[in-house]
């Protein structure tokens, strides 16, 4: 059966996660949005995210792209390689609409499907 939970075992939460994913990554990239992914040891795959107060201005902005990226990964987390992926959302991710973000964030996660 399927899971299409994002619980908190599916988070990179600590700074050690973090930075695990920082040595080595595999960098898949577009102008609004970079996805850095790791292989890990484990049998899913888990997500951070970093939504910079310098890049998107106001709070609701930050916290609407964090909820489109965490859906998105929701969604495929079972297509995807066991690994630990960072989303970094760069600055001119507000200047395209959310739905073509959306896009544009399926297409990136396409390089990691198993």
């Amino acid at each position: 059966m399927i899971e299409f939970y994002f619980n908190k075992k599916r988070r990179l939460i600590t700074p050690n996660d973090f930075n695990y994913v920082f040595k080595s990554p595999n960098v898949i990239r577009c102008k609004e949005i970079t996805i850095l992914g790791r292989l890990n040891l484990l049998s899913f795959s888990r997500l951070g995210i970093s939504v910079s107060r310098k890049n998107v201005k106001y709070a609701y902005q930050r916290n609407k792209i964090k909820r489109l990226i965490r859906e998105n990964f929701r969604i495929i987390q079972h297509r995807l390689v066991s690994s630990d992926f960072v989303v970094i959302v760069n600055s001119s991710s507000m200047q395209i609409s959310f739905k073509l973000l959306a896009k544009k964030l399926e297409n990136l996660w396409s390089y990691y499907y198993q």
